[in-house]
């Protein structure tokens, strides 16, 4: 027979469930995530305002009722309360009030395509989701990679995503927005790494059997760093051109990150007025590709 655990034994339990976070949006690595996870918390705590002393009310109500408490008073005849009534309904109006008062004023400043201020002149990313990997151009240094996201620390980016394929969902978590992929849309995000690292990226929306796969790692270095990493790319690798992407956007599970030296000019434009690459097949479950 399992023993049952013990109560020493949970708050272990949520510190070992929290650690999870450590890498994700509760640990922020730019303005946006950083934004947003005030966001979180300031929206957490004005829930708390209401659920916190509607259970302590709950249990005070069942014992100050009990039925060996005489002193409680029974009032059958008892109807309406113009201040209870004003209690009951003040508190959640109030809390509307503060939820969508800072849901709003959050919808504007952490906006997508709304620039971040800065110093620093902004860089475009062009992404392209595809089945499944993700393909990033970088059309003023005229390279490109595939799963491999490498940004200059302080620098804005404006990244420009759209979909080969079906919807995807571009996200890094410790970076800020998720936003969808789309064949045919050229959506815009901007983010900002404050800090040199490593972070996760993904896709946030199932897209099919290889979804699980569809990762990569933005890499946020210093801008010195990503000089010599440009530099890298356009010395190795081959070029990408309209034909080498027909040939990338073939299906693919858990693609090893590499890089292109050159790239088409405007090539993301032309995937986008496309919707993508041609159809040249129907999989069995219907899935064009």
């Amino acid at each position: 027979m399992t023993a049952p655990p013990r109560l020493g034994s949970v708050p272990a339990l949520c510190l070992l469930a929290l650690v999870g976070c450590r890498s994700g949006v509760l640990d922020p690595a730019g303005p946006i995530a950083a934004g947003e996870r005030s966001l979180l918390f300031n929206s957490l705590a004005i829930m708390l305002m209401i659920v916190i002393p509607v259970i302590v009310m709950a249990i005070g109500f069942a014992w100050w009722f009990r039925a060996s408490n005489e002193r409680a008073k029974h009032l059958p005849k008892w109807a309406y309360s113009g201040r209870l009534e004003l209690l009951v309904w003040s508190i959640p109006a109030l809390a509307i009030i503060f939820l969508g008062g800072i849901g709003w004023i959050g919808s504007h400043e952490y906006d997508p395509p709304k620039p971040i201020a800065s110093r620093a002149r902004a860089m475009t990313v062009e992404v392209v989701s595809l089945d499944w990997k993700w393909l990033f151009i970088y059309p003023e240094q005229g390279i490109a990679t595939v799963n491999r996201l490498v940004l200059p620390v302080g620098v804005p980016v404006r990244f420009r995503i759209t979909s080969a394929t079906v919807m995807n969902s571009f996200f890094v978590p410790q970076l800020g927005s998720q936003i969808y992929a789309m064949a045919g849309m050229d959506s815009t995000l901007h983010l900002r790494a404050d800090r040199p690292g490593r972070y996760r990226g993904l896709s946030a929306h199932y897209s099919g059997e290889g979804f699980a796969d569809m990762d990569f790692i933005a890499q946020a270095v210093p801008p010195a760093a990503f000089a010599q990493f440009v530099a890298a790319a356009r010395g190795q690798g081959p070029a990408l051109d309209w034909p080498g992407f027909v040939a990338l956007n073939k299906q693919s599970t858990d693609v090893t990150p590499y890089s292109y030296r050159a790239v088409q000019p405007r090539l993301y434009d032309i995937i986008v007025a496309r919707s993508g690459a041609p159809v040249s097949e129907t999989a069995h479950d219907g899935r064009e590709h």
